[in-house]
Parts: C-alpha cells; structure tokens; sequence
C-alpha cells in the first residue's frame, strides 16, 4: 500500500482509497484519504 504524510495527523499514514492520478506536467500521483482523521493526502511520483 502507498504511504503518505498527514499534516493533520503528522505521521505518515497509508493512503486509503487510493487512485492514480497524472499532474499537468505528467508526473504520475497517487491521491486517497487518511484513514484516521481523513484528511486528504497526496504524494508525488510514486505507484
């Protein structure tokens, strides 16, 4: 599973719902929720 860091939570925190995205530049993303507070959280070039 993808892990990213929460600023809510300050922890890194495995994505939940977790979907791959491409940026305007076409860097590959992946986006989802924390599964704690579910705040969104995003992280950068990374499957």
């Amino acid at each position: 599973m993808p892990q990213a860091y929460c600023v809510k939570c300050k922890k890194k925190v495995e994505i939940k719902g977790a979907k791959q995205v491409t940026l305007k530049n076409k860097r590959p993303a992946v986006s989802g929720s924390c599964p704690s507070c579910g705040t969104k959280v995003f992280r950068i070039g990374r499957s």
